[in-house]
């Protein structure tokens, strides 16, 4: 096995999406995962499928008491913690003038503040293991896309934490990465919207152009390969940040539709 066998993971919203995908890498690079998410049969599904070398944990991010109790029931369960990857947030489009006060207020607190909980409950354990954090952001911090602005914008701030860290967390080992992400295929964050959210999102994104400058979507595998190859580097460089977006021209699917219906 490789530089990661047997060394353990954190995983945020590991239940469905990229997430998942990051679990199935990590287990095949040797390492055993700490699955968080929200309750759910996908979420406990994880264990059947990986057997012992998975716990899944049901969390969510947004309350630090549950944070708090999840990475203590992970450390005790494998009796480390070498690697956090701060995977769960919340993607939902919204014109900002219609902007909910829960849709607002769940952006913050699940894309920062519970990025914010598990990195302070997971730093005790990093320090014992010389570990890594690694936090999921977004090509969209330097292309906010319209009715997206506030994902965006909860990225962005993620990547200042991360940079205000590295230097923090220096002394102590801990290495602090960002992986950016571009469009990637079959994720989650779209099952939960509505027709008219779907329909508006994808008209407004091929209006704007911000539809083909994302490029075809990659795949969850490929962005699972550039995390465990940023994990798998020597300890005496570290990556600040990676941005790993999708190859190919091309646009996401539901802007093709939208795009074929308008020519």
């Amino acid at each position: 096995m490789g530089e990661l066998a047997g060394k353990v993971a954190v995983v945020s919203g590991a239940s469905k999406g990229m997430g998942r995908h990051f679990v199935a890498a990590l287990i095949g690079a040797g390492m055993k995962v700490a699955a968080l998410a929200r309750p759910s049969p996908q979420l406990d599904s994880l264990e059947g499928e990986h057997g012992d070398r998975v716990l899944a944990i049901g969390c969510d991010v947004a309350s630090p008491d549950a944070v708090n109790a999840a990475i203590a029931n992970a450390a005790d369960h494998f009796g480390r913690i070498d690697v956090l990857v701060n995977n769960a947030a919340v993607f939902h489009p919204f014109a900002f003038a219609d902007g909910s006060d829960e849709i607002i207020r769940q952006h913050v607190e699940i894309n920062l503040l519970g990025v914010s909980w598990l990195i302070r409950a997971a730093i005790p354990h990093l320090k014992a293991t010389q570990g890594q954090i690694v936090s999921i952001s977004s090509e969209s911090v330097n292309l906010p896309f319209p009715m997206l602005a506030l994902y965006a914008a909860t990225k962005a701030a993620v990547e200042t934490l991360s940079a205000g860290l590295r230097d923090e967390l220096r002394s102590d080992a801990i290495r602090v990465t960002v992986l950016r992400s571009g469009s990637v295929s079959g994720g989650s964050g779209g099952d939960g919207w509505s027709d008219a959210t779907r329909q508006a999102f994808f008209a407004k994104i091929v209006e704007t152009g911000h539809a083909a400058m994302s490029g075809s979507p990659a795949t969850p595998q490929s962005m699972a390969k550039a995390l465990i190859a940023t994990l798998e580097l020597p300890r005496d460089i570290s990556v600040d940040l990676i941005e790993v977006r999708a190859a190919q021209e091309g646009m996401p699917e539901g802007a093709r539709a939208t795009a074929g219906s308008a020519a």
